[in-house]
């Protein structure tokens, strides 16, 4: 069989496996792609990469589309999120002279409460906290905005924030440039491993079902090549199906060590895929649920409701028309999601947008065969995101 070559950028990431495993596994050649992937060093070179035509889909920053449709980032292409890649999966880490500070007030780290956590952070820290993230427009700084906003914090105004690229935030904080982060696996963990930093929260602490990482491409490459978008899309879901089986976490951890992908420690890497977590240098371990998927309850859906999340933060964050949120939610690519997976019959939410924050039990929704169940997605503060208020 003849296969269309498709060049696919990532980052050296936990959540890269979808891409990974599709390639590995063969899920893209059954698609009739010849997936070529690139290492990239940065979110901006990635984001850039896709937009000037260099690759034509990447492993994306879920915030990254929305902000190129709100006019942020300096880039002229329009960006779609064809599927979510995978939801949760990120890590807030400090500093150990930071964590030995909050220790000593009395702080017990749970990896577990963010609102314990927030106000022993703020008032361990020695004027502004200094805390990286790896981009501007990422998951990582929406959910540090949300909860440090939620007690008190004016964000992003009473932070120093600064953007490094996530295989460089442990030797950030080795050079005392930070005192803390957000972050996705593996990268919080090496902190741990060469003992420069403790693991405080995981993402999902904050907001249970965030949308990490989506599969992005350009609006134009996907109306000039709709078979190619709907077999990729097709690929990132069998590979987020076997990566959702916990059998197959630990071969996932030995692909994903190699060399040419993450090139870190395959037992670092599964603790990640398993949500074992070792939060400190002197080896306690946090079991967290749901610290990252990528198939269960529909994880791949890109829900337009997410989106628009998303967007309402930037717009308001950044002075914009609010009315532009609205249609900056549309580059989350439900409708062609739907196309790719018809001939796979496989069970998908009825609508496209729902409460963000709402569903605090595993739920039942209405759906093609009305089997469908979602995970739980509270928010922790308890607020609720009506897409259409």
């Amino acid at each position: 069989m003849s296969l269309a070559q498709l060049k696919a950028g990532f980052i050296p990431l936990v959540d890269s496996a979808p891409f990974i495993v599709a390639k590995e596994l063969g899920y893209a050649e059954e698609e009739g792609l010849d997936l070529q992937l690139a290492k990239a060093p940065s979110w901006s070179t990635l984001r850039d990469w896709v937009a000037m035509g260099q690759i034509d889909a990447a492993h994306m920053l879920s915030p990254v589309p929305v902000a190129a449709a709100l006019g942020l980032g300096g880039i002229a292409a329009r960006l779609n999120a064809l599927s979510v890649l995978s939801v949760n999966g990120n890590v807030i880490g400090v500093s150990t002279a930071l964590a030995a500070r909050m220790r000593d007030a009395g702080y017990r780290f749970d990896f577990a409460d963010p609102k314990a956590a927030g106000p022993a952070l703020m008032a361990a820290v020695d004027g502004r906290l200094r805390i990286g993230v790896p981009f501007p427009f990422s998951m990582h700084a929406e959910l540090l905005y949300y909860w440090l906003g939620a007690i008190g914090v004016q964000t992003p105004q009473g932070l120093d924030v600064r953007t490094i690229p996530p295989p460089l935030m442990a030797e950030a904080m080795a050079r005392g440039e930070i005192d803390a982060f957000c972050v996705g696996e593996p990268w919080g963990s090496i902190a741990v491993e060469t003992g420069v930093g403790a693991l405080l929260l995981p993402g999902n602490a904050i907001w249970a079902r965030a949308p990490e990482k989506v599969l992005a491409v350009r609006e134009s490459w996907a109306e000039e090549q709709p078979g190619l978008a709907r077999s990729l899309v097709r690929a990132m879901w069998q590979a987020g199906r076997w990566l959702g089986q916990p059998d197959n976490l630990a071969t996932a951890s030995e692909i994903l060590s190699r060399t040419e992908y993450l090139d870190i420690s395959a037992e670092v890497l599964e603790r990640a895929l398993s949500g074992r977590m070792v939060i400190s240098p002197e080896g306690d371990l946090r079991i967290c649920e749901g610290f990252i998927a990528f198939h269960a309850g529909a994880a791949g859906f890109p829900w337009r409701s997410q989106a628009a999340w998303i967007a309402e933060r930037l717009a308001a964050r950044m002075g914009l028309d609010r009315s532009a949120a609205r249609e900056a939610a549309q580059v989350f690519r439900a409708d062609i999601y739907r196309q790719a997976l018809a001939p796979l019959h496989v069970d998908l939410p009825g609508a496209s947008e729902k409460l963000e924050g709402a569903i605090t039990v595993p739920t039942e929704v209405a759906s093609a065969s009305g089997t469908l169940i979602l995970a739980p997605d509270p928010f922790f503060d308890g607020q609720i995101f009506d897409p259409s208020a």
